[in-house]
């Protein structure tokens, strides 16, 4: 949403890739630099839910006008956090309809009085539904509460004598048919049963629909004329890494531009001017997975140096940006990173966690992080929405893969096919390409998880969808996650890699185990024989109550999750040698779900319990994984068996 005077595109380059954006402005992380600057808003802010019978009272009052306390009661809210459970409110739990958030920001006089300089409010999620406000003037709107949105205030903070500003932010997590995910809204109509008016919120998705500002909020700075946006793809010619680049300037058409790459000790290995081009790396590091690799996860750092001449004189911005150089590819029964077979042991996530909900946690995010390297996992899916951009940065620094999903979970109505709905999910496709795409962890995009794909529109829609992603970046495959028979699944046609999830002995076949070999192999041979594409099974597990023991294993025991997982193992070792490329355990940690009798308080398929403490089915997959880790042969003596003991993580 950032806004400029003239830009400049340079032409694209051959190897570059970015047609299908409609969006305008770039969505670079705001990095400060010695032109920038940021000021994190985080903290408690004043909150308050509407509660009003048609939850507008907000708008007809105009609670953005004033200060919120001025227009009744507030509560503490912090911030980054959802708001469902930080209370003692049950009401607030359950919340469906506007809530209002405000904070004064304090700005440096320097960001007030200096015309040369631009100043950015950045919303790093607010779900779903969000208006933005500052002092009293409406700056922003923005429709899907998992990726960023900004909007440049220099106006706003630079007409007075004001020292601060105002901020209000009403946010709305009503789901519809169309929103993404989508929902429905059920009035319960007999007043014998319900009080007039009386609502609720469906949704066909298995996880609570938590809301808030979920994501850092912050302030920062750029000069007037400043790098917008930087796309980067990369390879390589025999030793020689290759880094092509594209870099968006806004604010004048008179401009000069210094790009330098520097390795991890900080030595210039590469440079070029211009707005496009490409730097030649001889012996270039790759960026290789955890565990696939000596030293994994390299990053280089490529140095962007902009000056501009103004009417007000000379301007400079700088912007660094991680680079990894490597490559993706898919045939027939492999996914290869950097010309190596590369197999997906892993798990699938949430970002989810006690009292916090969805909100963006540091310690919470590095404890999962060393979790995932103890456990042997080199790779794991953002079910079922893009995750916060700091935890893609530390997927990058550590060297776990990333399939890299949208919100497009719960696509089961027939309404959701619609125009409407397509349109809004080629949008949010546009944003998360744009928010990830130069992420060398990001190796795949998933448009979709468990879509009514047999149904007959989901046809057009996903081959309009996928063709629309592979526009924005044909560097990178495109999948949907799917759970429909091989046979009526519309959609399967146009990916490039097939990922299926299948529970068996869990929703079906209640306690037999002894089936899930048979069908599973009939899955995956059924599947290969139709589409001749690789396969991942991106979802299996069971659910368990950590402590509940049963032998002969009964379901909910910690010993019936290890037997499903032992018994699909079995079929995965066979099948891996042909062309299944990859596991994904559903799921790494307990989660919240709506209320249901299927559910005790939340979804127990998680190998660690909601607070990261293990199952037994831990120990198990992390013996698996480390045993894969070892077979992988390419650097066999520098992966360490790590299946006893309590060594760390390095090799």
């Amino acid at each position: 949403m950032a806004g400029g005077a003239a830009g400049a595109w340079a032409v694209l380059g051959p190897l570059l890739w970015g047609c299908g954006l409609a969006l305008q402005g770039g969505m670079l992380y705001p990095r400060e630099s010695a032109s920038r600057e940021r000021k994190e808003l985080g903290g408690l802010w004043s909150f308050r839910a509407d509660f009003s019978h048609s939850r507008r009272q907000g708008f007809e009052q105009q609670w953005y006008r004033t200060p919120l306390r001025e227009s009744g009661p507030t509560l503490d809210m912090p911030v980054p956090s959802s708001f469902n459970d930080v209370g003692q409110d049950g009401q607030l739990h359950n919340f469906v309809g506007w809530v209002w958030y405000e904070r004064e920001a304090t700005l440096p006089q320097r960001w007030t009085q200096d015309q040369g300089t631009r100043v950015v409010l950045r919303i790093g999620s607010a779900h779903y539904y969000a208006i933005v406000w500052v002092n009293g003037v409406h700056v922003a709107e923005h429709e899907g509460g998992h990726l960023p949105f900004e909007v440049d205030i220099s106006k706003l903070v630079q007409s007075g004598p004001l020292s601060s500003c105002r901020i209000t932010i009403a946010i709305n997590n009503t789901l519809t048919p169309h929103t993404l995910p989508p929902g429905t809204i059920l009035y319960k109509t007999d007043t014998s049963k319900y009080p007039k008016g009386y609502f609720v919120q469906n949704t066909n998705f298995d996880f609570f629909n938590y809301a808030g500002l979920h994501r850092p909020v912050l302030l920062y700075t750029t000069p007037t004329t400043y790098i917008d946006d930087i796309t980067i793809t990369t390879g390589m010619d025999q030793n020689t890494g290759l880094v092509n680049y594209q870099i968006f300037v806004q604010g004048s058409e008179h401009f000069q531009l210094e790009v330098y790459l520097l390795d991890e000790e900080g030595k210039v290995v590469a440079q070029g001017t211009g707005g496009r081009g490409q730097l030649q790396v001889p012996s270039a590091h790759l960026w290789w997975p955890y565990l696939m690799h000596e030293h994994p996860a390299y990053l280089y750092s490529l140095e962007v140096r902009l000056t501009a001449q103004t009417a007000a004189g000379s301007m400079s911005d700088f912007y660094t940006l991680p680079v990894g150089i490597r490559t993706v590819a898919v045939t027939e029964s492999q996914f290869l990173i950097n010309g190596k077979p590369f197999y997906f042991h892993g798990v699938n996530k949430h970002e989810d966690a006690d009292i916090r909900g969805k909100g963006f946690d540091w310690p919470l995010l590095v404890k999962d992080f060393n979790l995932l390297r103890w456990l042997g996992a080199n790779s794991f899916r953002t079910s079922h929405y893009p995750y916060a951009e700091e935890v893609m940065q530390l997927c990058d620094h550590y060297g776990i893969v990333v399939i890299d999903e949208s919100p497009g979970v719960g696509i089961v109505l027939t309404q959701s096919y619609s125009n409407v709905s397509l349109q809004h999910h080629l949008e949010v496709m546009e944003e998360l390409v744009r928010r990830d795409k130069n992420h060398p962890a990001v190796v795949m995009w998933s448009v979709a998880n468990e879509p009514t794909s047999f149904l007959k529109p989901a046809g057009y829609y996903f081959k309009t969808l996928i063709a629309h992603t592979k526009a924005l970046d044909p560097s990178r495959p495109v999948t949907f996650v799917t759970n429909s028979n091989y046979e009526a699944d519309l959609g399967a046609p146009y990916v490039d890699v097939i990922c299926v999830n299948s529970y068996y002995s869990w929703y079906h076949d209640y306690g037999h185990m002894e089936v899930i070999q048979l069908q599973l192999a009939t899955q995956f041979e059924n599947w290969y024989r139709t589409y001749q594409k690789p396969i991942i099974q991106s979802e299996y597990g069971a659910e368990t109550i950590a402590g509940f023991h049963q032998d002969p294993p009964l379901m909910f025991s910690e010993e019936y999750q290890k037997g499903v997982l032992e018994q699909y193992h079995l079929v995965l070792d066979q099948k891996r040698k042909e062309y299944v490329v990859g596991e994904l355990i559903w799921n790494f940690a307990d989660f919240m779900t709506d209320q249901s009798p299927q559910r005790v308080i939340g979804n127990k398929k998680g190998i660690f319990t909601r607070q990261r403490q293990p199952k037994g089915a831990a120990f198990l997959l992390r013996q698996r994984y480390w045993k894969l880790a070892n077979e992988t042969g390419y650097h066999q003596s520098a992966v360490k068996s790590q299946c006893v003991g309590n060594s760390p993580f390095t090799f």
